[in-house]
């Protein structure tokens, strides 16, 4: 069977109301322009996700990662979803459109994106997370504990088609470099970077013996791109499951702990990463805590069976109401660290024009 493409495009592209969700109206500008690139052999199949104020473009198709034809189908989609936000006057109308026109992919415009090859198993059960009011590296610490974690994924321990372990490609986010690490030889080597989500981010997992990938992530960061804070990156990730690869109930098991992240409120403060359901990823209190819905479809022919929302679990109930009391008890913090990012991370937030008004009034110690 010939390799064909899964790809999760997303953009925020106007909120309702505030950043808490997406009106109806963008959801289906977004449908109509999916079923007619479908009707025309664009795709073989869609859905339109959404988490927050940002909506994924969920897409099969035959033209390979990066590719233009998706790309610009994409970016035009954003851009009539734009003039939709725009007639409703909707917040941060287009904020993720960070150019003029299209130039070939998506690569530095805005929209973030995961994409990733393969060819389709006999079973192919696939997990596509999408997060908002959060960064990319959130999703460091979940991947290491689905592809590398015995205590998550018990199959790296008792199922021999995984004893050897993955390996992890790792970006340097501002230097644009990467490094591929061996697991679990290079376990604490990897975890040096990992650990400071900020700067480094995973972007793909690979089976060892094939260096066929089965979890991507994406690793776009708004604010250096655009050179100033116009809004969080809210990451999609994509990962494989079953035969091989961690059963659906590991990949799912990091999110059981709701592990702190980035973002909240304008982009500038840490809080719980919150697994939800569908229906309640509308994130308002304090513009949060940050969300991650998980989507669950099972290929068939590259047709996207489902989804199936699994956070909408009840086993998950523990999970936010720990978040809850972690949003409670960092808010209490208040404007002051470690709730507030530290001074280093608000480089590109609306904090410098602060420091600007003020840097004159700053004396020298005696």
């Amino acid at each position: 069977m010939a390799k064909k493409t899964l790809s999760v495009i997303k953009a925020d592209v106007g909120g309702y109301v505030g950043h808490s969700a997406v009106h109806p109206e963008l959801i289906s500008t977004a449908e109509e322009k999916l079923a007619e690139a479908k009707r025309n052999g664009l795709l073989i199949d869609y859905y339109c996700g959404h988490c927050g104020d940002d909506v994924a473009l969920i897409m099969t198709h035959e033209k390979g990662v990066e590719a233009e034809p998706i790309h610009r189908f994409a970016w035009e989609t954003f851009e009539a979803m734009t003039e939709v936000a725009k007639k409703l006057k909707q917040y941060g109308a287009g904020q993720d459109l960070l150019t003029d026109a299209f130039s070939g992919n998506l690569r530095g415009m805005g929209p973030g994106y995961a994409e990733i090859e393969f060819e389709e198993r006999k079973s192919e059960p696939v997990l596509i997370f999408l997060a908002d009011k959060t960064e990319p590296g959130a999703w460091n610490m979940p991947l290491y504990k689905m592809f590398a974690d015995p205590f998550n994924t018990a199959g790296l321990v008792i199922d021999p088609s995984m004893h050897d372990g993955f390996l992890f490609e790792v970006h340097d986010l501002f230097e644009h470099k990467k490094i591929l690490f061996d697991l679990p030889s290079e376990l604490y080597d990897m975890l040096v970077f990992i650990g400071a989500p900020a700067r480094y981010a995973i972007k793909y997992v690979y089976k060892k013996d094939t260096r066929e990938p089965v979890a991507t992530t994406s690793t776009q960061r708004l604010a250096l791109m655009a050179g100033r804070y116009v809004g969080k990156d809210d990451p999609v990730m994509i990962v494989r499951a079953q035969s091989g690869l961690p059963a659906v109930g590991e990949v799912v098991e990091p999110f059981a702990f709701p592990h702190v992240v980035a973002g909240w409120m304008r982009g500038s403060h840490h809080g719980p990463l919150m697994p939800v359901s569908i229906k309640d990823a509308t994130p308002a209190r304090f513009d949060g805590p940050p969300r991650v819905v998980c989507l669950g479809f099972q290929l068939a022919d590259w047709k996207l069976i489902g989804p199936r929302d699994l956070f909408a679990d009840p086993s998950f109930d523990r999970a936010r109401q720990i978040a809850l009391e972690m949003a409670d008890y960092l808010r209490q913090h208040g404007p002051f660290e470690p709730h507030r990012l530290p001074m280093e991370e608000m480089e590109y937030t609306t904090l410098p024009k602060v420091l600007e008004k003020l840097k004159d009034r700053f004396e020298p110690l005696d």
